[in-house]
């Protein structure tokens, strides 16, 4: 499953150096952070509304969406979707009370 996370961080990386008219995601990185930011937005409030839906491959749709447009996030400052993984892993096995209280001390 991390194959394709790994590929699409290599595609999203690669099509950030094409030219804004050939690439999407070339002409979210030219637009700047708040372009990629109102998409992230934009897809998070498509999978609410897909949830309340209850429409199965809706979901699935919109939270691909959502996933990717993260995934440009995470490129604009640096990250990938291994780092928020790696988080994940962290916190496994952590009760969710027990994080949020760790996140108070820092």
């Amino acid at each position: 499953m991390n194959d394709i996370l790994q590929r699409l961080t290599e595609t999203i990386e690669a099509r950030r150096q094409a030219s804004p008219d050939s690439s999407y995601v070339a002409k979210l990185f030219a637009k700047g952070e708040d372009a990629i930011l109102k998409k992230v937005g934009e897809e998070a409030t498509e999978v609410i509304l897909a949830s309340k839906s209850t429409h199965r491959e809706e979901i699935v749709y919109e939270t691909a969406d959502l996933w990717f447009h993260c995934m440009v996030m995470l490129a604009h400052h640096g990250l990938t979707a291994q780092d928020v993984l790696k988080e994940l892993a962290r916190r496994e096995g952590l009760s969710g009370i027990a994080e949020k209280n760790g996140r108070k001390e820092k």
